[in-house]
């Protein structure tokens, strides 16, 4: 078993074969976790042991960790993720769920609720809520740049990476979290190769975006999210999902609660038994 007492499983859905880690309890409340950009399904290890009493599923989304890339030719477009979380529910036979999501993944986990509210019953987000918005006058150069990106990508030689702590410390240099959790998502993202490893995600995952939804339009798909809602938050928070940010976008839940924890953006992993306190409560309800 990869730890905390969960097992590899794998799901089949029509884009490509997804990896997840499952454990808990059979049985139990069925809880789907979705991890951050660039991370895996191991950055919940630390939290699973505290969440044992879930049918806790942790999902490598496409891309990452063990799950199958995109095919050839195309990108990772936001709306597509909702697919992909909803073929993991059929896959896994659930016809609802309890969804628990981190950064990006709380973001996806928004718009699922949103476009499957059925799917939901409750939605538990850490360090987010919504995707981030973009400025309408800067579309054009983010076009442009995201385009200019995705054709020059194939030039790209892939890297060997001679050892797991280069790897861990090129993670520590890109993202602020401890070297405990970056080595558990590490491990995870990491496949052998001639002289070393190399990363198993997508590189197309480092491209910029293509688009981005405006502001206005984040909190039109917010105020569609039926199931309740809970949002665990770090202080001090990010640039891009600040105290104010974090303040409109609650007001347009019909039901939803904030936790303010003091610590970093991957708080549920640095601080697994603190944050799992209110999910455990909330989950409850």
């Amino acid at each position: 078993m990869p730890g905390g007492g969960l097992r590899e499983i794998r799901l089949e859905s029509p884009r490509g074969e997804l990896a997840a880690l499952r454990g808990g309890t059979a049985g139990g409340p069925r809880l789907l976790c979705l991890h951050g950009w660039l991370d895996n399904a191991a950055s919940f290890l630390p939290l699973a042991p505290e969440l044992a009493d879930f049918d806790l599923v942790a999902l490598d989304l496409p891309g990452h960790g063990a799950s199958a890339h995109r095919a050839p030719g195309h990108d990772y477009a936001f709306a597509d993720w909702i697919h992909d979380v909803l073929d993991a529910l059929d896959g896994l036979g659930w016809d609802q769920a309890d969804l628990l999501g981190h950064s990006m993944g709380g973001a996806i986990a928004c718009a699922v609720a949103a476009a499957a509210p059925s799917r939901v019953r409750r939605l538990a987000l850490v360090e987010a809520l919504g995707p981030i918005a973009g400025d309408p006058a800067a579309a054009g150069t983010r076009l442009r740049d995201a385009v200019t990106a995705r054709r020059a990508l194939a030039a790209r030689a892939p890297r060997v990476i001679p050892a797991i702590d280069t790897a861990v410390a090129a993670r520590l240099a890109a993202s602020r979290m401890t070297p405990e959790a970056a080595r558990l998502i590490v491990e995870r993202n990491l496949r052998r190769v001639e002289g070393g490893h190399a990363w198993r995600s997508d590189p197309r995952l480092t491209l910029p975006s293509q688009l981005r939804l405006t502001e206005e339009t984040v909190q039109a798909m917010l105020r569609a999210i039926e199931a309740p809602v809970l949002v665990v938050a770090a202080d001090p928070s990010p640039p891009y999902f600040t105290p104010d940010v974090r303040t409109q976008r609650l007001a347009c839940l019909a039901d939803g609660a904030l936790e303010v924890i003091p610590g970093g953006h991957h708080l549920h992993m640095e601080q697994a038994a603190r944050v799992a306190e209110p999910l455990r409560r909330f989950l409850a309800g």
